[in-house]
C-alpha cells in the first residue's frame, strides 16, 4: 500500500490512470485500527487497483473537499475521476469492503 505524505507525493497518482482505492484512516481511529489487518488481504484480492493509504488528518484539506468525515472511509478513482465512495462514520467490515469493490469492478 502507498502512503504519501504529501500532495505532492499523492498529485501523481491521482492524475494517472490507474484505478485508486484511497483508504482515509488515522492513528488515534478505533474502527481504523480494527480495519487495518484486514488491508493486505483486500489489496491483494484487487490487483487492478491501486491502494492509497492516507492520514486523514494530515490531508484534511482534501478530506474536507471530498466530504470525508467518517473515518475510515473509502474513495475509488479511475482516471482521475471518482467511480465509487464508502463513506460513513460506520466501522466497515472485510466483506463489506470486499463487496464494496467487487461492485465496481463491474463499471
Amino acid at each position: 500500500m502507498i502512503q504519501p505524505k504529501t500532495l505532492e507525493e499523492l498529485a501523481p497518482l491521482i492524475e494517472s490512470n490507474q484505478r485508486l482505492v484511497l483508504v482515509f484512516m488515522t492513528d488515534w481511529c478505533p474502527d481504523c485500527h480494527y480495519l487495518a489487518p484486514y488491508l493486505p488481504e483486500i489489496e491483494a484480492a484487487f490487483p487492478a487497483s491501486t491502494f492509497v493509504e492516507l492520514d486523514r488528518d494530515a490531508f484534511m484539506p482534501l478530506a474536507q473537499q471530498w466530504d470525508i468525515f467518517g473515518i475510515p472511509s473509502l474513495v475509488v478513482l479511475e482516471n482521475g475521476q471518482e467511480i465509487g465512495r464508502l463513506v460513513n462514520k460506520a466501522r466497515k467490515t472485510k466483506a463489506e469492503i470486499i463487496a464494496f469493490l467487487e461492485g465496481l469492478e463491474t463499471k
